[in-house]
């Protein structure tokens, strides 16, 4: 365990932070951290079980004096986003993250943190396992697969919580309490495409874009941040154009719920046009880099020669393709008319990949509005279709509806008042919370999203404010001693 880690304050956070990630838990393998917290549960000899799907739910009765209070249900999601960057060596499936501090942040080693959203299992833990904290009866719901499909949140019965308010610990500014989210859907193109040998005398070339933020493609979107896959996208066209470049094989950006970072092509041209592509593509890059120079201060597109690859692209398939990712939408599509600063609507070009014949092609469409979203998905199938592309639709969450009447909301702003001196930021977000999956189920809960400041999640730049993580530990212990 990491010594420096654990003695920040509270100790106790980051000490069940520490030991969270200790254990290996990307979306869709949560096993261990699943078995982590029955053990952990059982060891306070707290009621503990999981569900069906691997939700796992532990209760804790109330503090002497607090018995008629109502039940609180704190919940946070085990799963976290896996990304690092091309040239740091690990493994998700076998390694815990590793940690350092960084003057008032917490880092990890070119890998994401999981602060996101460890730091909220880590304060539930914390909670579960005091002997001298004042509550009420707790109910810990410690969900997975929030950051690929929210399958655990879906999954949930009706039947399983007692709870009559709801803390999701699961957002990332100190100073706002989330009141709604947007809702979201994945859209996927496929298809497939013939392999042509090489014209005689060509030579290949590797191309890659990399050093962009990437970040959270929801709380992120609307920062101007590069997308790897537009901007590869955009070198592949011109080249196309200009020098009838042809494509051996894309791959680019990895999870939907991430803004992509790397964007990695093997291209092939005639040897005869060499230095005029050289020269042009050169001349292309600083344009683009100009362009990007006050946001992505690090980014890097290098062209290298390269082994010549066995197949190309059919032409026709390629001209396609590109046509489709250029004219698909990324980024913020319309903002709220209905709060201030808000993203109301927004696509993520999260994955483009081309290789042995298959293309496929996954971005994350999220809104606060229905209808929209499915705009917004009608414009990316015909962008896609048109390109002869299979588009399928999955995945599909529902937002969670502001409700500004909310009892535990004025409980919240009061205490804030309180400790800090200031009013919080009473707002809603364009990430997906479970919140809006769970009220499905729980229509009467009244529910509520709070945590500490974290920045840069879904990327390895993520990084969580030490002095953040006390002010939001002391922040929760106010609002449990002032619960209805």
């Amino acid at each position: 365990m990491n010594k420096e880690i654990i003695q920040l304050e509270p100790q106790s956070i980051w000490k069940n932070f520490s030991k969270l990630n200790a254990v290996p838990r990307p979306s869709k393998k949560e096993e261990r951290v699943i078995n982590f917290m029955m053990d952990f549960g059982r060891s306070l000899q707290l009621e503990t079980f999981k569900d069906e799907v691997g939700n796992v739910i532990i209760r804790k009765e109330a503090s002497p004096g607090m018995e008629d209070r109502k039940t609180v249900t704190l919940q946070s999601h085990l799963d976290m986003v896996h990304q690092k960057n091309s040239s740091t060596d690990f493994n998700f499936d076998t390694q815990g993250i590793e940690m350092y501090v960084d003057g008032d942040w917490v880092r990890a080693r070119g890998t994401t943190l999981g602060a996101d959203n460890g730091m909220g299992v880590a304060a539930i833990m914390s909670l579960l396992e005091s002997n001298d904290i004042p509550h009420p009866p707790l109910e810990a719901l410690f969900t997975i697969d929030e950051e690929t499909g929210m399958t655990g949140a879906k999954g949930l019965k009706g039947d399983m919580l007692r709870g009559q308010i709801l803390l999701n610990l699961d957002t990332e500014e100190d100073d706002e309490i989330d009141i709604g989210c947007a809702g979201g859907i994945d859209v996927t193109a496929t298809r497939s495409y013939l392999e042509e040998n090489l014209p005689a005398g060509s030579i290949a070339y590797g191309i890659s874009v990399k050093g962009l933020h990437g970040g959270h493609s929801g709380m992120d979107i609307h920062r101007g941040f590069g997308n790897a896959n537009k901007i590869m996208n955009r070198l592949l066209f011109k080249s196309t154009e200009e020098f009838g470049l042809r494509v051996a094989q894309i791959d680019g950006g990895s999870l939907r719920n991430a803004i992509p970072r790397e964007s990695f092509a093997t291209i092939v041209l005639e040897k005869v046009r060499k230095k005029d592509f050289e020269d042009k593509i050169s001349a292309w890059i600083q344009e683009i880099k100009s362009e990007n120079s006050f946001i992505e201060t690090k980014l890097e597109i290098n062209l290298n020669e390269v082994e010549i690859p066995e197949k190309i692209m059919e032409k026709s398939a390629q001209v396609k393709i590109l046509k489709a990712v250029y004219a698909a939408h990324n980024g913020v599509y319309a903002m709220s008319a209905a709060i201030p600063d808000l993203v109301e609507t927004s696509n993520n070009i999260a994955r483009v990949e081309v290789k042995s014949g298959k293309i496929n092609i996954g971005c994350l469409t999220r809104s606060s509005v229905d209808t929209a979203k499915i705009d917004l998905v009608n414009s990316l199938r015909g962008a896609f279709e048109l390109a002869d592309c299979e588009v399928t639709l999955s995945g599909e969450y529902p937002g969670w509806s502001p409700n500004p009447n909310s009892e535990i909301l004025e409980v919240l702003k009061d205490q804030y008042e309180f400790l800090f001196n200031e009013e919080p930021k009473v707002v809603a977000c364009h990430a997906g919370l479970e919140c809006g999956i769970l009220g499905n189920n729980y229509p009467e809960m009244d529910m509520i999203s709070f945590g500490p400041t974290i920045k840069g999640a879904h990327s390895p730049d993520e990084r969580v404010s030490v002095s953040s993580v006390l002010k939001f530990w002391t922040f929760l212990l106010q609002i449990l001693k002032n619960t209805p």
